[in-house]
C-alpha cells in the first residue's frame, strides 16, 4: 500500500516495537494457498487474473488465510500493505491497487479529492477500539481537558473523524487543540515519548497501549461514530469483466472469513498475533473490543446516509475542498442477500 515509514526518532518500549516495525510497505502474491513475490498486472502469461489488493498488517490477508479462504483460489492475489486507509486509497486512485479495506473516513477524504474510487462493500462493528488515548499519569481526565493540548492523529483516517466528533460533543473544535498529523508508527513514538498530550487512534494500537500500561482511554467512539468500514475498488478494475468477477469472489470469501472470525475469536487472535508480532493478550483484547465484533452488512441507503454526514462535517470544517455526493461513489452490485445496515447515522453531524 504505500510509502515506507520513516524510522522513529526515538526508541519504543519493547511491547510497542513489533507492530510499528511491521507496518511497512510490502508486496506478495498468493495463489491456491502459495505465496511468492508478485509482479502485479492484470493477468499472468497464461491468462490467470491477478487481483491487486491493498491491506493493513493483520488485515484481510490474515483473516482469509486463517479461515481457509485462500486455499482454492482460481486467480492470483498480489498483496500490498499500508499503514492506514488514506495512502491505500491513493494507490487505488493511481490504479496500483484494485481493491482494499479502509475505515469510515478515508473514502470521504478520497471523494473530496475527486479520486477515482468506488465503495463496493460495507461491514459494521463496535467503535470502542476507536479511542483518544492519554499517557498514564496525564492530568487530562475528560475530553474537554484537551483544549490547548496536542493530539496526534492520522490525517483523513477514521480516527480523524472520531477526534472531530469527540471534540464537538464537549463544545470544542479542531482549532481548540494542536493537531499533529502523524501516521501510526510516528504517532506511537511521539505518544510513548511524551511528545504529544493525546493520540486519536484505533485497534490494535488501543489494545497495545492499554496492555503495555503506557496510556488510558480518555474517550472512545462508541455511540459517537458509525462503526462502518468499507471495501473500496478501482473503477477500472470494476469495468473489466474478468476482474469484476474475481472481485465478487474475493468479497464472498472475505464475508465468509469475517463470519469465521466472529465465531472463533480466540483462534483468530492467535493468528493475528503471529501475523503482526503482537503479544497474544493484546491481539485478543483487540478482537474482543473491535475486530471480532465486525459483521458484513449491505451497502445500502442507511450506510450511505451515515457516510454522507461525515462528508458534510468534513466539508463544513474545510477538511475536504468542498461538498461531496457520497452516493455517486457507491457501487452496490455486490450486495447480494446481505443483512441491511441498521447504522442509523449516530454521528454528531446530524445536528451540526
Amino acid at each position: 500500500m504505500q510509502r515506507p515509514l520513516s524510522p522513529p526518532a526515538f526508541a519504543l518500549p519493547a511491547l510497542l516495537v513489533p507492530l510499528a516495525l511491521l507496518l511497512t510497505a510490502c508486496s506478495t502474491a498468493s495463489s491456491a494457498g502459495t505465496s511468492s513475490v508478485g509482479s502485479g498486472g492484470g493477468t499472468d502469461g497464461k491468462g490467470a487474473v491477478t487481483l491487486n489488493v491493498g491491506d493493513q498488517k493483520g488485515g484481510s490477508e490474515a483473516i482469509l488465510r486463517a479461515a481457509g479462504e485462500l486455499d482454492d483460489l482460481h486467480y492470483k492475489i498480489r498483496w500490498s500493505t499500508f499503514t492506514s486507509g488514506p495512502p491505500l486509497l491513493e494507490a487505488i486512485n493511481a490504479k496500483a491497487v484494485d481493491i482494499g479495506g479502509v475505515g469510515n473516513t478515508p473514502p470521504v477524504v478520497a471523494a473530496g479529492a475527486h479520486s477515482k474510487i468506488r465503495i463496493v462493500a460495507a461491514s459494521h462493528g463496535a467503535a470502542k477500539g476507536d479511542t483518544i488515548l492519554v499517557p498514564d499519569g496525564s492530568p487530562l481526565k475528560r475530553p474537554a481537558d484537551l483544549k490547548g493540548k496536542s493530539v496526534a492523529v492520522a490525517q483523513g483516517s477514521s480516527a480523524h473523524y472520531q477526534l472531530v466528533a469527540s471534540l464537538k460533543k464537549v463544545g470544542l473544535g479542531l482549532t481548540d487543540v494542536k493537531v499533529k498529523y502523524l501516521q501510526p508508527a510516528d504517532a506511537l513514538a511521539a505518544f510513548t515519548s511524551g511528545k504529544v498530550d493525546a493520540w486519536a487512534v484505533w485497534d490494535p494500537y488501543t489494545s497495545q497501549v492499554l496492555r503495555g500500561k503506557k496510556g488510558r482511554v480518555l474517550t472512545d467512539g462508541d455511540g459517537l461514530t458509525n462503526g462502518l468500514a468499507f471495501q473500496v475498488a478501482s473503477p477500472t478494475a470494476l469495468a473489466d469483466q474478468k476482474k469484476s468477477a474475481v472481485i465478487k469472489d474475493y468479497l464472498d470469501r472475505l464475508r465468509r472469513a469475517q463470519d469465521w472470525v466472529f465465531k472463533h475469536p480466540e483462534e483468530w487472535a492467535k493468528v493475528w498475533a503471529k501475523d503482526t508480532g503482537l503479544p497474544y493478550d493484546v491481539a485478543l483484547d483487540a478482537v474482543k473490543r473491535t475486530n471480532g465484533t465486525r459483521v458484513t452488512v449491505a451497502l445500502d441507503k442507511n450506510a450511505v446516509a451515515s457516510e454522507q454526514r461525515i462528508a458534510d462535517v468534513f466539508a463544513r470544517l474545510k477538511l475536504i475542498p468542498g461538498s461531496v455526493d457520497l452516493a455517486s461513489y457507491v457501487d452496490p452490485r455486490f450486495n447480494g442477500k446481505l443483512p441491511p445496515s441498521t447504522t442509523a447515522p449516530r454521528t454528531y453531524g446530524k445536528e451540526s
